[in-house]
């Protein structure tokens, strides 16, 4: 091979060497999407808690992949509360926090994704009321109008028993949960 080739081939290969990686930047609202590695629960989680999980498809933007399908992703519980024993609803909220590309940990923040338990007032006001009212009933035939009294006050008191032992109801997301996110803001990956 003659000199000038070979020291053409070197020099192409010195320039794609050192030729930096241009950023590239993924707009606010692009979305993530990721499986989560570990199942996590109202009835234990913390605030503040991180979790893993992995991108579950390529991140395109303008034609060019910013994350790759597998990359890690690390997610942290925004907002959690435990069921309560009468009236507290369950709630679970996650959110995007970073992502591992090319070995570098990319802060990536977005929406919050999870949900909250209906109010179970109503539900507990129905078990209550409800023995409450057998009670009355009960209490009626046993003993007229003072044991209707007696009855609807001991059936109230079973009713809020009832409700109370039967009444937690948490919220788990068990691993393999997919989730989609959104980007709260720009994200540049380098």
């Amino acid at each position: 091979m003659k000199k000038w080739m070979m020291a053409l081939v070197a020099m192409s290969t010195m320039t794609a060497v050192t030729t930096p990686i241009l950023a590239q930047t993924m707009p606010a609202n692009t979305s993530v999407y990721v499986t989560l590695d570990e199942s996590v629960s109202s009835r234990t989680a913390k605030a503040g808690q991180i979790l893993t999980g992995s991108v579950s498809q390529n991140v395109v933007v303008n034609g060019k992949t910013a994350i790759p399908k597998g990359s890690n992703a690390n997610l942290v519980v925004a907002s959690v509360q435990a069921s309560g024993r009468l009236s507290t609803p369950a709630k679970l909220y996650v959110r995007l926090d970073s992502v591992v590309v090319n070995g570098k940990t990319i802060s990536a923040r977005s929406n919050l994704w999870g949900q909250t338990e209906k109010s179970k007032a109503k539900r507990d006001a129905v078990g209550i009321g409800g023995g409450a009212a057998a009670g009355a009933v009960i209490g009626a035939i046993a003993g007229g109008g003072k044991g209707a009294a007696i009855g609807t006050a001991v059936g109230a008191g079973a009713g809020t028993a009832g409700t109370a032992a039967t009444g937690k109801k948490d919220i788990e997301f068990p691993a393999e949960t997919k989730i989609k996110f959104a980007t709260k803001s720009d994200v540049t990956i380098k």
